[in-house]
């Protein structure tokens, strides 16, 4: 190889992103940014990437543009490679009226922790969530970088502080606020973890929940079961009235139990029919806590309207413009998940 091509081959290894994987091996990403190749300069100069095996054969001294970027990371040329950084897409902003809050997620500080070297991460639950504890669970997380150092933090979570969707899933949730903050420590970020909080009127400081006692999952689901009853029960009195104004109006079959056509044997129109049960395909309409709900997951994930529009079309089939209370308690559950 001519000094020309040398010196053509080490302006490619600069600016590749090089990360230690202990034993003086090194992940060092592809030019592309698609895929990461490994480096062994543990007592040789080898890569694992298609240049360096197709010419080594020929030049048993060839040194692929990975190597030379490994070799310049332990000749301290950091200014050719890039340091361990956390990645904007892991940083969420939720806006508040006037401030604006910024949440670190959980992918994005494992991500940056790979990064430094993360050796091992341990996670141990000291009290399992019982009746008797009040279904709280608290767990431990250790992380180790491959320096040796040792990162421990504990967590916990309850029905009061957890969001009501995952109340029956409180051992999960509190391994995974545990390893945040331990990864946060190890990372140095002081942001706090968008997993750590209970919902999302936590995370923007909802000032109408200042104050007030969070309901626990159990009284949730007593009260969505009154709802539902109280609709059951709305709805049988609803049909028994839409009976007997059928029956008194000659409309109704009573030795058949159905409807009889009107007396002139017409057809009943579209508009005659929804009269006739005004019930029928009515739907109930969003309200003003769903609408709230569905603009702060958009905010979270970060999507701007015109997504927004498209997923809800996507997913229902129908304009956003068209949404029901019903089709917006779906919809707020499939942004939660995503987001």
């Amino acid at each position: 190889m001519t000094a020309t091509q040398m010196e053509q081959k080490n302006n490619k290894g600069n600016g590749l992103n090089v990360f230690p994987a202990g034993n003086d091996n090194y992940m060092v990403e592809s030019s592309r940014g698609k895929i990461f190749y490994k480096v062994f300069l543990n007592g040789s100069r080898t890569c694992t990437c298609g240049d360096y095996v197709n010419s080594v054969q020929k030049d048993p001294g060839f040194l692929c543009k990975h190597i030379l970027a490994a070799l310049g990371q332990v000749a301290g040329n950091d200014g050719n490679c890039k340091k361990p950084s956390l990645d904007e897409r892991f940083i969420i902003k939720i806006k508040r009226k006037e401030t604006v809050k910024e949440f670190v997620l959980y992918a994005g500080l494992l991500d940056l922790a790979h990064q430094k070297g993360i050796k091992r991460m341990l996670v141990e639950a000291i009290q399992y969530p019982t009746k008797d504890n009040k279904m709280e669970a608290i767990c431990k997380a250790i992380v180790e970088s491959r320096d040796g150092e040792i990162f421990t933090e504990l967590a916990d979570a309850n029905p009061l502080n957890v969001n009501y969707m995952v109340a029956e899933h409180i051992l999960r949730v509190a391994a995974t606020r545990a390893k945040a903050r331990a990864l946060r420590d190890f990372t140095n970020i002081g942001m706090t973890c968008l997993e750590e909080m209970g919902d999302i009127d936590d995370a923007i400081g909802d000032d109408k929940q200042k104050g007030k006692p969070r309901k626990d999952y159990n009284q949730q689901k007593a009260e969505v079961r009154v709802d539902e009853k109280n609709q059951t029960k709305k709805a049988a009195q609803v049909s028994e009235i839409q009976k007997e104004a059928a029956i008194n109006t000659g409309v109704h079959d009573r030795e058949s139990g159905k409807e009889s056509p009107p007396a002139n044997n017409q057809p009943q129109s579209p508009n005659e029919a929804h009269q006739a049960d005004p019930e029928k395909n009515v739907k109930a309409k969003i309200s003003d806590a769903q609408t709230k709900a569905i603009e702060r997951l958009r905010d979270i994930r970060s999507i701007n309207n015109e997504q927004l529009h498209e997923m809800f079309e996507k997913q229902f089939g129908m304009p956003l413009a068209q949404i029901s209370g019903d089709e917006a308690k779906v919809f707020i559950r499939s942004l939660q998940q995503a987001a």
